[in-house]
């Protein structure tokens, strides 16, 4: 583990870079929850605060996840924290991210989410402003909630499609609810011109990943249980289908015991289409950059391996096709100077 505690190196801080598993309240850092509460006249402190992201297993790490987004109430919470992650992506160099919003949790506890999207459209388009970093959001459905309520989700996504709403995915505890319960609401999705994405062998086992390829997931979020199945490894790989990988994340939440037995290298070495990804950097404390850096420093990846990993997060964006093109061709003219 010593790759933790080394800084990225100047080749990882200047790459161009997109991300595309990013949750946008996991990005919340304690001293923005510590403004939130004061904002709401809720007298609190940092030593009160840091607690809460600390967390023992996956299902620890979903209540933590919930306890922080009570404190996102209104349009300027929710204009805020888009912008301050905007203002992190920047530092790192990040020129496109596709970023999650808990829209299941939002329903989930009646939110006005007309509000709440005004918020994240205006943080969006000032961060844009001021950053230059390009964002699309996804909705996330919680899954054991049920497929009614992700129904619920995806017609908002629908709704919102024309205003940089890009895509859906389902996120939560896999083990309670299988891909197989959403077939008929991600054909809804699909139908109605969204992108698919979904959580999948995260904290479940390889068939589900399988049952998000049934659903047409375009990307898998995690992917950390393909290695226990060699012809799903090989599906992936033959199909080009992108995995998020979340290292870090797979570390903190438990999913994997060591970064010694994550299977980023093999994934890499059989030929899979992977990005790295930082899913709740304020949570793990983490960033992309950390994140390229441990690829580097534990799996021995080369400067031309993470490039090809940087290149990777575009390709498997789902910016169209013209603007994919023009951060493809940014970014080869940047990698050629380097």
């Amino acid at each position: 583990m010593a790759a933790d505690s080394k800084s990225p190196s100047a080749f990882i801080s200047s790459l161009p870079k997109a991300e595309l598993h990013l949750h946008l309240e996991g990005s919340i850092a304690p001293e923005t929850l510590l403004e939130l509460r004061q904002r709401h006249g809720r007298p609190s402190t940092l030593e009160e605060i840091r607690p809460l992201y600390q967390y023992q297993d996956f299902i620890g790490f979903l209540m933590a996840f919930k306890t922080i987004t009570e404190d996102l109430r209104t349009v300027d919470d929710y204009d805020l924290i888009t912008y301050r992650l905007l203002e992190s992506l920047k530092a790192q160099n990040v020129l496109h991210a596709e970023v999650y919003v808990s829209v299941g949790v939002c329903l989930w506890r009646k939110q006005d989410f007309a509000s709440i999207f005004e918020g994240l459209e205006r943080g969006r388009q000032r961060g844009e402003r001021d950053f230059g970093v390009s964002l699309l959001w996804i909705f996330d459905a919680v899954r054991q909630f049920g497929p009614a309520a992700a129904k619920d989700v995806f017609e908002l996504a629908v709704r919102y499609r024309d205003r940089s709403v890009v895509g859906i995915g389902i996120g939560g505890d896999e083990l309670k609810a299988p891909p197989e319960l959403f077939r008929e609401t991600y054909a809804y999705a699909e139908e109605n011109g969204l992108r698919l994405t979904a959580h999948a062998g995260e904290s479940a086992g390889p068939d589900s990943i399988w049952g998000a390829l049934n659903l047409h997931a375009e990307r898998i979020g995690h992917g950390l249980t393909a290695a226990q199945d060699p012809e799903l490894v090989e599906e992936l790989a033959q199909r080009q289908v992108p995995i998020e990988i979340c290292l870090t994340s797979n570390l903190r939440t438990g999913c994997c015991k060591s970064l010694a037995d994550h299977p980023l290298r093999q994934y890499f070495e059989h030929g899979m289409m992977l990005t790295l990804n930082s899913d709740d950097p304020a949570m793990f404390a983490t960033s992309l950059n950390r994140e390229y850096q441990l690829a580097q420093g534990h799996f021995e990846f080369t400067d031309e391996h993470l490039r090809e990993l940087a290149r990777n997060s575009f390709e498997a964006s789902f910016l169209s096709a013209e603007k994919k093109l023009q951060f493809l061709n940014l970014f080869d003219t940047a990698a050629a100077r380097r």
